[in-house]
């Protein structure tokens, strides 16, 4: 299943908001590249870009929250964790297993829920705040 970006998603920040259509468009290309059984370079290729790009979003968010002291901020900071706790048992799959179809399901449950999810609530709640103090 691909990540759609739809206007319920949007969080009110255009930086955040930004960010997460790269993040679907990365996460879409790794489904795709998994669906079509694409060698474990590619997948490993795109997953390695991932990894590096959540960092820098989930870095960003967390400034935006130390900046403007949001009151959720520690909630917010432990669920970013546990998507990287979730992000490193998907790559560790991909080392034992190889890229496929069983890829693809795990990845649509640990990652396109989580943060479909996510966003939907805590960052749209992140937004929302930060409206409040621009």
């Amino acid at each position: 299943m691909a990540m759609e970006w739809t206007d319920d998603l949007s969080t009110g920040s255009a930086a955040i908001d930004d960010q997460h259509k790269e993040l679907f468009d990365r996460i879409n290309a790794l489904l795709e590249a998994c669906r079509k059984g694409k060698g474990k370079g590619e997948v490993s290729q795109v997953i390695g870009f991932l990894d590096e790009y959540v960092i820098t979003h989930f870095s960003a968010e967390e400034k935006y929250m130390e900046t403007h002291h949001y009151p959720e901020i520690a909630k917010h900071k432990a669920l970013h964790r546990e998507f990287m706790d979730n992000f490193e048992d998907l790559k560790q799959e991909l080392e034992d297993e190889g890229p496929g179809v069983h890829l693809v399901v795990k990845t649509n449950q640990l990652v396109v829920q989580w943060l479909l999810d996510h966003i939907r609530k805590v960052d749209k709640a992140l937004g929302a705040f930060l409206k409040t103090k621009t």
